[in-house]
């Protein structure tokens, strides 16, 4: 494993119609560590997890994986490399079989026979779905927090060094959000998460980056950044609920 399996150096892409995304990224994430990615709406996070497995490529800076440029030439390696998790599973489930959908990428990459269901079970096992029971079934009748699972599973069974999660817990409910946070803390991969719930960034995380109008504003430990109710609120982010006084709590005793 790499020591620096991500390096980004003044990342900068704009869209077609002249929307600046992302201004003078400069970001290293070292191998194993968990990083949690967090803004506003529009701040620029989607837009940087699509470049890190080459969905989009650089258009000012440079970006290194591993020891691979992103170059058109090493995107196939790249992505094998770098798994991607979207944010909505229906946009990375597509076959007829759950066991379809998690074969297909180790199928791209040559893998097969015994080695191939090897990989493919033993990734439906790591997000706790019986390779027996799901298998077979069509994802589009599964659950939101089953078809998550898929989904991670499909990336695993590629043996990424990287894990890049777009707000892996939307769409679960609160046991299906606590059984993944146990699963990425089982994971020994690097993580980028990017993700609107801060509470999740503090279990998982030691280290957040705040994105704000395409640029870094903040890149150090999760505590001192999720515990600043000012510095968030400058950034139209608020207290993680664990840090939160309670609803009920009043500002001054009842009167007798």
């Amino acid at each position: 494993m790499h020591h620096n399996p991500i390096d980004i150096r003044n990342l900068s892409y704009a869209y077609p119609d002249e929307t600046q995304a992302l201004k003078a990224i400069n970001l290293s994430i070292k191998a194993t560590e968990r990083v949690a990615l967090v803004g506003a709406n529009g701040s620029g996070k989607s837009t940087l997890l699509l470049h890190f497995n080459g969905l989009l490529l650089p258009q000012t800076g440079a970006i290194v994986v591993g020891e691979l440029a992103m170059e058109p030439q090493n995107l196939k390696a790249i992505r094998n490399f770098v798994g991607l998790v979207f944010q909505n599973p229906d946009d990375q489930l597509f076959m007829p079989t759950v066991w379809e959908d998690v074969t297909f990428g180790p199928l791209n990459q040559g893998i097969k026979g015994h080695e191939l269901e090897h990989r493919a079970a033993a990734a439906m096992k790591a997000v706790c779905l019986d390779p027996t029971y799901y298998g077979p079934r069509n994802a589009n009748n599964l659950s939101g927090g089953e078809k998550k699972r898929v989904a991670i599973a499909g990336v695993l069974a590629m043996q990424p060094q990287v894990l890049i999660l777009d707000e892996p817990s939307a769409q679960l409910d609160p046991r299906c959000r606590r059984e993944l946070i146990y699963l990425l803390d089982s994971l020994p991969l690097t993580q980028l998460i990017a993700t609107h719930d801060l509470d999740l960034a503090l279990e998982l995380c030691d280290r957040t980056v705040v994105l704000s109008q395409g640029s870094i504003v903040f890149d150090g430990a999760t505590e001192r950044i999720l515990s600043d109710s000012q510095l968030l609120e400058s950034y139209a982010l608020e207290l993680p609920l664990s840090y939160s006084r309670p609803y009920c709590q009043l500002d001054h005793a009842p009167a007798a």
